[in-house]
């Protein structure tokens, strides 16, 4: 196989990186580095004094080269470990995860924190580095925290004035328990001119167009901790009603005729979800059980609506609305059984998972006197459910004093079925594992090998038809959908810099069966399904680079660079093409400078991330959300005991770009229809925060 010219400039310049790296630490001084093992480095809370963390998220973000890997929702069930955080050397086994549980802890609850090599760590499921953040022994003294956040934009959207989060942890008894709320926000919104063309690109149409959204989620959750002797237990109750508003109005003006429409689209959506966690370890023979069960919980009632108006002629006007009520859930049992036997450290796993969607959709036409007529739609009702059993073997112990091995075997055995119809339930047996190398060669050197076979996950809404009517595009469901399946390799090469800081280079090879892409469904129509191969190759580079050495006391840059090589065949075409919507290339650089002597600090960044086209039938478009921002803060780490920051995003201003070409037909035998360019203006965002502890 030829590795494209993209591909082969990146890895040549993050090995480069990675082999200069030294020369640089090896010429200058610069301030004290944290204490460095063959297979670990430990930060004090002394490391992040400078930074002045309120939690011990706070803390984890400031680990030099580290990059926070957040719970896969997209696994199937919970199965092995995809969260690269640890809490007390345990796996947070639930859809919440550890950086979810360190954002509501105290950083005074943090004694320290491990990077170690997920291949020491007998722990399936993990690769790379490992970040291990080990709290102090809980007290009958409570603690809490809590940050204020204010955000507004320029244009298009009104401020959020009540954002932020409140949470305080204590212990009574042998119970330990920590209580928060989060308010959650997201505002969104554009606006600018596009132009329709026609297949000659002569300019048939001009419209002026804004967009605005709005996501509140009030966030409850109470976690409770027993430890009674040598046994664990945790529970944990999560409750979060969420509202996410969006309308989008467009003036449209047809040059030929003059004509003038009004185009609006409006999504109504106000739902919950609840999840109800719980755990307990215990000392079972010659090692440790524990058991764990979760139920989840979603309710998703959505309405969108989308109206056409002839201000011009006057017409009757045209819409169509599309509503769902869906219902959600899965249930998991769990069992987790742990012994050592010498050097070797073994786990056995088995796991039940059951999923379900419940969805009951409706289609509704606009008659001349202004009032929706519900026409029939039964592909938009239905119930898709899975019944999942997973069992794993996990084998790790060390090769020799500088080298760990993890070797995990199993398969899991599914029911996939579309019970509101008349085919017959999807039986699949399939197996899995991975198998991981940690190797230390010096002191400042660590290299891990990863090989995987793993199942992944598919949206159950993909069974049914999904239309999106502010494209005009009708997507099928699709009952034959299955979870794709991928053999992986991964390597990942971290080097310590000393006083200079820390960089790694991570690389991949995926080989995907059943890669999920946009297929063509029944005679004419298009949706979510499966194509036969794909391939996934790239690599990533992240360093976080120590200025004190160069005299510049205080200050440090962050630097992210990545990239990422797709090819599947396309169902229409049978040539090779990237697959949809896949971020291609990305990456960042960060400067933060904490004054010394002051409590006062800055930091500006600039970021790019960009994106393959999305490839349907009748179609293919790019959207890029500011592909190019800039933005800055400034911080107080000590106004009144208090963290103030005042941040500045989007300057100057990045654009949204959407650019779509729509065919008459399929397009592998249809001519284009027309060009759609979109070049929406965002504007700045500015954000203030403040953070205190109680």
């Amino acid at each position: 196989m030829l590795v494209p010219r993209k591909l082969r400039i990146g890895l040549l310049t993050s090995a480069s990186l990675l082999i200069a790296a030294p020369a640089f630490a090896q010429t200058l001084p610069g301030a004290p580095a944290p204490t460095t093992g063959a297979a670990k480095r430990v930060y004090t809370p002394a490391d992040f004094a400078r930074f002045a963390p309120k939690t011990a998220y706070d803390m984890l973000t400031q680990v030099p080269s580290f990059t926070i890997r957040n719970v896969d929702t997209t696994e199937r069930g919970l199965g092995q470990a995809s969260e690269n955080v640890l809490i007390n050397g345990q796996r947070i086994a639930n859809k919440l995860g550890a950086v979810d549980q360190l954002q509501r802890t105290p950083a005074s609850a943090v004694d320290h924190i491990e990077i170690v090599d997920a291949a020491s760590l007998g722990i399936a499921g993990l690769s790379g580095q490992v970040a291990n953040v080990i709290l102090k022994t809980a007290t009958g003294k409570g603690s809490g925290q809590y940050e204020w956040k204010m955000n507004a934009r320029a244009h298009f959207t009104e401020p959020e004035l009540m954002g932020g989060s409140i949470s305080y942890s204590s212990k009574a008894g042998p119970v330990d328990y920590t209580v928060s709320v989060q308010n959650g926000y997201g505002r969104g919104g554009l606006g600018g001119p596009v132009k329709v063309y026609d297949p000659n690109h002569v300019v048939t149409q001009t419209w002026e167009e804004s967009y605005k959204s709005r996501y509140e989620q009030v966030n409850s959750e109470l976690k409770l901790g027993i430890h009674p002797g040598s046994s664990v237990g945790n529970l944990t109750l999560n409750y979060t009603p969420y509202w996410n508003p969006q309308f989008q109005d467009q003036t449209r003006t047809i040059l030929a005729t003059g004509e003038v429409l009004n185009r609006t689209n409006e999504t109504s959506l106000a739902g919950y979800t609840a999840d109800v966690n719980g755990d307990y370890e215990f000392a079972l023979g010659p090692g440790r059980l524990k058991l764990i069960g979760l139920r989840h919980w979603e309710h998703e009632p959505l309405i969108n609506t989308d109206i056409t108006r002839f201000i011009t002629t006057g017409a009757d006007s045209i819409g169509t609305r599309f509503s769902r009520d869906t219902h959600l859930g899965e249930v998991i049992g769990r069992g987790e059984y742990h012994w050592k036997t010498g050097a070797n450290d073994w786990q056995v796993s088995f796991e039940r998972a059951f999923n379900y969607l419940d969805q009951k959709g409706g289609l509704f036409d606009l008659n001349p006197e202004g009032e929706f007529v519900q026409v029939p739609f039964p592909e938009g009702s239905g119930k898709v459910t899975e019944v999942r059993y997973e069992g794993i073997v996990t084998f790790s112990r060390p090769l020799a004093k500088n080298l760990d091995m993890q070797l995990a075997a199993g398969a899991e055995i599914s029911k996939l079925d579309r019970v509101t119809d008349t085919e017959p339930a999807r039986r699949f047996f399939r197996p899995k594992g991975s198998l991981t190398l940690g190797w230390h060669p010096a002191k400042d050197w660590d290299i891990s090998l990863k090989f995987r076979r793993r199942v992944g996950q598919i949206s159950f809404y993909d069974f049914l038809a999904q239309p999106d009517l502010g494209q005009d595009r009708e997507n099928a469901g699709n009952p034959e959908l299955v979870p794709p399946q991928s053999s992986e390799f991964e390597t990942e090469i971290s080097h310590d810099l000393g006083r200079w800081g820390k960089t790694r280079l991570n690389l991949h090879y995926y080989s995907v069966s059943d890669i999920v892409d946009v297929i063509p469904i029944g005679t004419d129509g298009q949706g979510i399904g499966n194509l036969p191969h794909a391939d996934r190759l790239g690599a990533e580079s992240t360093s976080t680079i120590n200025l004190d050495p160069i005299g510049f006391h205080g200050a440090k840059v962050d630097l992210n660079a990545g990239f990422e090589w797709t090819s599947v065949r396309d169902p229409l075409t049978h040539k090779l093409r990237p697959i949809t919507n896949v971020q291609d290339a990305w990456g960042s650089i960060q400067i933060r400078h904490d004054i010394p002597g002051t409590p006062f600090a800055w930091s500006a960044y600039i970021q790019h991330q960009h994106y393959t086209n999305n490839y349907y039938l009748t179609e293919i478009y790019r959207q890029l959300d500011l592909p190019w921002i800039s933005g800055f803060y400034v911080e107080d780490k000590n106004f009144m005991g208090l963290t103030v920051r005042f941040s500045v995003d989007n300057v100057p201003e990045g654009w949204h770009y959407f650019d779509r070409t729509v065919y008459s037909g399929f397009r592998n035998v249809a001519p284009v229809a027309y060009y759609e360019r979109h070049h929406d203006m965002v504007g700045p965002l500015f954000t203030l925060s403040i953070k205190g502890t109680f």
